[in-house]
């Protein structure tokens, strides 16, 4: 049985759990916080997580699990089978991962963890967000998923990353740069399907062990 490896509070930990659980394969969850132990490093060599585990060996990487578990679990597929039209998938999650979330999030530090970012990084992230997202924008369908009427890998990757898109330029500029765009509602959606419901419940639990873990 393949093991997922992290945390529930991550995004791109939540992002493999809901191809796992959307496609329905069995796995067990394993609660691994992300350092630079030795243990760790010999899984994901750059000690983040989520990994796997597999009979064949462990894979890190959030994209190439995904990728692994469509092709390995042919079953309830999460890209189309058009080699075009899952390449437009793809290219639809390279848009939301590096040129939206990775950009958001040299917000984090401040928007969420009680840090400082400098006002040379604000002015440069705020320009670069409005540029991606005026871009982006028609890419996406909401109809009712994020690249059309079906559920793809597009999903487990857009309703992860939205909410905290939205939180963090609130945050940091007192505007949610993506309110022209129908996320709210379609992370609503998403949130009334049951892989999502155990996602952010479990999230929520692991919330509470973080902040425990964080006092220590």
């Amino acid at each position: 049985m393949i093991k997922l490896c992290g945390f529930a509070v991550s995004n791109y930990h939540n992002k493999v759990k809901l191809a796992l659980l959307e496609k329905q394969i069995p796995f067990e969850e394993v609660l691994v916080w992300a350092d630079r132990s030795p243990g760790l490093l010999a899984s994901s060599p750059l000690g983040k997580v989520p990994y796997i585990e597999t009979e064949q060996g462990a894979l890190c990487e959030s994209q190439a699990i995904i990728d692994y578990l469509e092709r390995a679990y042919p079953a309830h597929p999460l890209l189309p089978a058009d080699p075009f039209a899952a390449a437009k998938i793809r290219e639809l999650i390279v848009f939301l991962e590096l040129h939206l979330e990775l950009v958001a999030r040299e917000l984090y530090a401040e928007a969420f963890f009680g840090g400082k970012v400098s006002d040379e990084v604000k002015i440069r992230v705020e320009k670069q967000l409005t540029r991606n997202i005026k871009a982006l924008t028609p890419m996406l369908k909401f109809a009712p998923f994020v690249a059309g009427a079906e559920l793809t890998m597009a999903d487990c990757v857009a309703v992860v990353h939205f909410p905290l898109v939205s939180m963090a330029t609130k945050a940091i500029y007192g505007r949610d740069f993506l309110a022209d765009l129908p996320t709210r509602d379609y992370v609503k959606m998403m949130s009334e399907r049951p892989a999502m419901q155990q996602i952010n419940a479990d999230r929520k639990a692991n919330q509470i062990l973080m902040a425990e873990r964080s006092k220590k």
